[in-house]
């Protein structure tokens, strides 16, 4: 008896202790365990899903070059990650607009590094598949006409000089978390941001030859929808997993980041229905896509309620953004990376501000839950992110327009078809 008293007080000593050493920052296996899952989860979503989900859209002739330009800049984005962009991202520093080379190619973070209750290397490679991300969905606005070579030149620097500083704002203690902007999982950082660098790239650029001349069908529109189910499921490590623990909150965002999806998918589909005559699987698919990107930066702070209306929303602004506003302003946004990503990023961001639930995270409250002030605060964050990512995605064009000795194909190579005239591949052999 004496024993098993002994040895109840050593484990309530050892529990007690463990718990405290939490608190300060030992690692979680259980956070660490579902932020290693939702880190492979939002990997999978630029080459294979975003890969997938635009290859399918562009035209045939350029399939396997809009498959290319989406894996290399997975690639060259992970690399400038490592590199530089984690530590001007996250690098502690006085200013409120960027970081410092501190941590430059992860200097002084090994494997006993901790941040909250995960690895810090957990952390950066979590982060890393955010900026991998960001930069592919820019693709979507120039697929069929962007040189091959500028593309790589662009996505160096655009991750570089666009992306950490607006990731440095929300998430690594820069002004816009500062006036308390909320941003769960990249409202800002990743859509908004991506978004209107794409139009800015495609008013660039000009208009592909043939447009609103000559129909330009989609290679695979089940491609697209397979791509579709990629990133749906990629999007809860997307959401979920920026909870970076395994709790409730997390729990809560997986619930709504899927109910919007679902939501937008329909609201799209009933739209372009009335509108068009026709229930599309492409219009059904960029719902679903509408859908995630509108819940991604309110996903850990609404509830169902908030999910359904930024669903139901987010399906009618993407769909009047694509079939509507891009005809109406004639510019020529390929996959309508802006239509989707920077408009719904856009409600998204805004609906954060009306539906922000205290009682899911704490001190996040918005207009219905007694705080209007929040409203304002989201957009000043809004027009921030708009005003430097066009201004800057500008100066990057520019540079890389001089680097690489312009940045659109040549005529004939576009006419031709960029997976022959570029790369002497095709995406399918054909008798």
């Amino acid at each position: 008896m004496l024993l098993k008293k002994i040895l109840l007080l050593l484990g309530i000593f050892f529990s007690t202790t463990a718990c405290a050493f939490a608190e300060d920052g030992i690692i979680d296996t259980g956070d660490t365990a579902w932020v290693t899952m939702a880190t492979a989860l939002v990997m999978i979503m630029t080459p294979a899903g975003l890969a997938l989900f635009y290859g399918g859209m562009s035209r045939y002739k350029n399939m396997l070059n809009t498959i290319a330009m989406t894996l290399v800049a997975y690639c060259l984005a992970s690399i400038v990650w490592v590199g530089w962009g984690y530590s001007l991202a996250f690098g502690e520093s006085s200013n409120l607009f960027i970081g410092n080379l501190k941590h430059l190619f992860l200097n002084g973070i090994d494997i006993h590094s901790v941040s909250g209750t995960i690895p810090t290397i957990l952390f950066v490679l979590f982060q890393m598949t955010f900026a991998c991300i960001s930069i592919a969905l820019i693709l979507g606005s120039v697929v069929d006409r962007m040189k091959f070579s500028s593309w790589i030149i662009f996505t160096i620097l655009w991750v570089t000089f666009v992306y950490t500083p607006v990731c440095n704002w929300a998430w690594g203690g820069g002004w816009m978390h500062k006036i308390g902007a909320l941003d769960f999982a990249g409202g800002n950082v990743v859509h908004i941001n991506a978004g209107v660098s794409g139009l800015v790239l495609a008013l660039f650029l000009g208009k592909r030859h043939g447009y609103k001349k000559e129909a330009m069908i989609p290679s695979s529109v089940a491609f697209t929808a397979l791509g579709a189910g990629f990133l749906w499921f990629g999007w809860f490590g997307f959401n979920a997993g920026s909870a970076l623990a395994a709790d409730g909150i997390a729990a809560s965002a997986f619930m709504v980041t899927n109910t919007a999806a679902a939501m937008a998918g329909l609201a799209w589909l009933l739209v372009e229905w009335q509108y068009s005559k026709k229930p599309t699987l492409l219009g059904l698919a960029s719902g679903v896509i509408a859908g995630l990107v509108g819940i991604t930066p309110a996903a850990g702070f609404v509830s169902l309620t908030g999910a359904l209306v930024i669903g139901v929303v987010s399906g009618i602004i993407g769909f009047f953004g694509v079939a509507v506003l891009k005809h109406k302003l004639g510019y020529d946004d390929s996959l309508d990376a802006f239509g989707i990503h920077g408009l719904c990023g856009m409600w998204g961001a805004i609906a954060t501000g009306f539906f922000a639930n205290p009682s899911i995270t704490e001190g996040a409250a918005g207009l219905f839950y007694g705080n209007p002030k929040q409203v304002w605060i989201q957009f000043l964050s809004i027009i921030g992110t708009i005003v430097f990512s066009a201004t800057a995605t500008f100066i990057v064009v520019m540079t890389t327009k001089i680097l690489t000795n312009g940045i659109r194909v040549d005529s004939d190579d576009e006419l031709a078809g960029l997976d022959n005239a570029l790369h002497g591949e095709r995406a399918f052999e054909i008798e």
